[in-house]
């Protein structure tokens, strides 16, 4: 099983949504699981982390991990070249280094260039660019690209976006 996660905040809470698919071609999720938090913490330039893991943490206590082959979040496992840890790396740490965790994200982020690749899917010119951990990256890239969807964005990482924007009070 995969898993994509996605958070959204609105006023001091966090929104995190997860959703589950058997495979990287799946067309339709097996699950899906959300959670809604209050007193989260502010952004920090450069510690994002420190806002979106406790979220993602929170909700995988819910989730049997056994049978997870990786974990897909919204942004960077690395922020540099010295692989300076970014959400994904924390994440995968947090999870003892058992899972690998794939980091997709729609903007490029310049202080990381070794550590990262960028692909380009169906007639989309502009590129995904994602990192990993506990995968090579060009593996995970190639997992990212065969995921169902023509368009530059994978169906199924779209309806994680999307289900995480449903019914935000604001």
């Amino acid at each position: 099983m995969i898993l994509a996660f996605d958070t959204y905040y609105f006023e001091n809470q966090a929104k995190t949504v997860c959703i589950q698919f058997n495979n990287w071609n799946s067309k339709e999720t097996t699950k899906v699981y959300e959670e809604t938090l209050t007193g989260i913490s502010d952004y920090i330039p450069g510690e994002f982390y420190k806002r979106e893991l406790p979220c993602i943490l929170s909700l995988l206590k819910k989730i049997n991990l056994d049978n997870c082959s990786a974990i897909i979040i919204d942004g960077f496992v690395f922020l540099d070249d010295n692989k300076k840890l970014g959400l994904g790396g924390h994440l995968y740490k947090s999870l003892k280094d058992n899972i690998p965790v794939i980091g997709v994200a729609k903007n490029d982020f310049k202080n990381i260039n070794t550590h990262k690749t960028s692909i380009v899917r169906g007639t989309s010119k502009k590129a995904l660019h994602i990192t990993a951990i506990g995968m090579d990256v060009n593996i995970a890239a190639k997992k990212i690209k065969e995921m169902h969807g023509e368009f530059r964005f994978p169906d199924l990482l779209k309806k994680v976006d999307s289900l995480g924007r449903e019914n935000l009070t604001n």
